[in-house]
């Protein structure tokens, strides 16, 4: 049985492709439209979920949604009359969408699906999926779990912000929910605005700002805008929000409660903004950690999977890790919306029709998230001419050697291999690499290749086999999203001078032995990388350990400020040529900047929208 399941017309639109249980092909609009978080219906990432699976959309059995729209639309009326007269501006920008397209997303589905496939009947075969259903199906029917504890967390779905379901077997139910206008993930979006981000972009920014301040308005959030539970439970007080009837997260009295109005995206940060994502960030994984210990006590259960946007926030998933009320965590590697599109799939798959599910509680069932295109060594090679690139072909022992060389050497080096990552994170496939011993590669990712923010930091991709005996950690994090500390033996002193630093003057002190992927606060973002999901990336770092006894490598996502990841050898190329990237492996062909034609050489700097 084949079931495509789609997400779309909120944000990071995806598809995704299943296959009597098994997940064939799951990739975001954004990666073939080169629009970050493209909200569109995703009729490029349908089509190469469906070449991927060497199949036509008539041969699908079913076609899933990822939510209800008539339930969204039900929540917007509501809305508006719970706060009538106020929000009359914002409720009449939305109305003429909804007229439009919103309300009737159901028959906008089938005229879309009716191009590829205009006889087959969408009126039995489309099914829909309520959103944190969607969310929780992605996290627990994808997991190696039999049976656990869903939690999922986002900004809002219909009307659910927080749910918690118990999953086993090929059953998932649903029994708690918290709901609009209540909504963890809007409190950090509502930081996000007024720390001067983007919101459902920026958050990311946030978690990473964290560390170089103090929480010093946690008890002021928690005594004033969030009345917090024990069980982990809360209410918002919505006197200090707008994101019900106004046209921005935040208001005035927010304002004055915080004592300022909000950052401009321009504006210099300051120890204030520092403090500001470092309580936010705070009062998270508070929220996070007593809804874990309700959840584990309540149940019993010793399974713990996350999914939702708010699972995307590794630092919270380390601190429920350490904490220990579960043996074991997975987070869905697509946590967010595009992870819906998985999720509405396996849902329809094993609730709709009841399909039974095999796990062996050891591999999950993403496939290291590898679940995008591909391109063939001579279909890169072609491409690759044809865009002008100068190149050597190298078998595979060649190219591993000579890119861990390069590496060992301080350069920084794109790299395109395999299949593309599903999610938001690069996994080795669509990653950017350096040495993480360098005290500046950082800094010059950061500016010279990413162009942006200084303080962002990178995560280090490390061997599986070695992960313990750099950092404080002893299982598996392939998906990048748990944090964990360096340990302590890897650490370097901080001189009397150094500690007396504070904020972003903190940042260019060096740590550890591996300063460039350890943050200010001796912390890790980790990505374990096991030779059976991605062999080529295993032999990659054992090669530059064998040349500097370090396990560790840097790894970004292939891209720059505001550009989604590379998808193809093209994009690769043109990325390569407009930043300060010194090599570029795509499959087996290896470029070097400066056998380059000069000419080609792009301004990648302002190429982009910022993020």
């Amino acid at each position: 049985m084949r079931i495509l399941g789609i997400s779309a017309f909120y944000h990071d639109s995806a598809a995704a492709l299943v296959d009597d249980g098994v997940v064939v092909a799951a990739c975001q609009e954004e990666r073939f439209t080169r629009k970050k978080h493209d909200s569109r219906f995703p009729r490029l990432a349908i089509e190469n979920c469906l070449a991927q699976g060497g199949i036509a959309l008539t041969d699908v059995d079913y076609v899933a949604f990822y939510d209800k729209p008539l339930l969204k639309f039900e929540r917007l009326l509501e809305t508006y009359i719970a706060f009538a007269p106020r929000g009359f501006k914002s409720f009449a920008m939305a109305i003429p969408v909804w007229l439009k397209e919103k309300l009737f997303q159901k028959d906008l589905l089938k005229k879309e699906l009716r191009r590829n496939a205009p006889d087959f009947d969408w009126d039995s075969r489309l099914l829909f999926a309520e959103h944190h259903q969607s969310h929780a199906a992605s996290a627990f029917f994808a997991s190696p779990f039999e049976d656990a504890v869903v939690l999922t967390m986002d900004d809002v779905g219909e009307w659910a912000t927080t749910s918690a379901g118990r999953g086993h077997g090929n059953t998932l139910e649903i029994f708690k929910e918290i709901h609009w206008p209540h909504s963890l993930g809007l409190l950090y979006s509502a930081f996000t605005y007024y720390t001067g981000f983007k919101v459902n972009s920026g958050e990311y920014k946030v978690m990473g700002l964290a560390p170089y301040g103090e929480p010093k308005y946690k008890d002021l959030i928690l005594e004033n805008i969030m009345d917090l539970k024990d069980d982990g439970s809360f209410r918002l007080d919505l006197k200090y929000f707008d994101y019900c009837t106004g046209l921005r997260m935040t208001n005035a009295r927010f304002d004055e409660l915080l004592e300022g109005p909000p950052r401009t995206p321009e504006e210099q940060l300051t120890q204030r903004h520092t403090d500001l994502a470092a309580s936010v960030q705070a009062v998270t994984e508070e929220v996070v950690l007593r809804l874990a210990r309700s959840l584990a006590a309540e149940t019993g259960a010793r399974n713990l999977c996350l999914a939702g946007g708010v699972a995307l926030n590794c630092v919270a998933n380390g601190k429920i890790l350490r904490d220990g009320q579960f043996s074991k965590i997975w987070v869905q590697p697509a946590a967010g919306d595009a992870g819906g599109a998985l999720g509405a799939a396996l849902t329809a798959y094993h609730l709709n029709q009841n399909q039974p599910r095999e796990v062996n509680g050891a591999s999950d069932f993403m496939k290291g998230s590898y679940l995008g295109p591909a391109c063939s060594q001579d279909d890169t090679k072609k491409r690759l001419e044809n865009a002008g690139a100068k190149f050597r072909v190298l078998d595979d022992k060649a190219l591993v050697d000579e890119v861990a060389q390069a590496l060992a050497d301080g350069k920084a080096v794109g790299w395109l291999q395999g299949r593309m990552e599903f999610g938001p994170r690069a996994l080795g496939a669509r990653s950017i690499l350096g040495d993480p011993r360098s005290a500046t590669m950082q800094k010059n990712l950061n500016l010279k290749v990413k162009y942006r923010e200084s303080f962002r930091p990178f995560a280090p991709s490390v061997l599986h086999d070695d992960v313990s005996n750099w950092f404080e950690i002893d299982c598996e994090s392939p998906y990048m999203l748990m944090v964990a500390d360096v340990r302590e033996d890897r650490r370097r002193e901080m001189t009397d001078d150094e500690k007396e630093l504070f904020g972003i003057d903190k940042l260019n002190v060096v740590r550890s032995e591996i300063p460039a992927v350890t943050h200010v606060d001796y912390s890790a973002r980790i990505q374990t990388v096991h030779a059976d999901t991605n062999p080529r990336y295993h032999q990659l770092i054992s090669a530059f350990k064998e040349k500097t006894d370090c396990p560790v490598v840097i790894n970004t996502s292939f891209n720059v400020r505001g550009e989604p990841l590379v998808c193809t050898p093209e994009d690769a190329f043109h990325c390569f040529m407009g930043t300060e990237l010194d090599v570029l492996a795509c499959e087996n062909c290896l470029l070097i900047k400066e056998d380059q034609d000069p000419a080609l050489k792009e301004d990648y700097k302002n190429a982009f929208e910022l993020d």
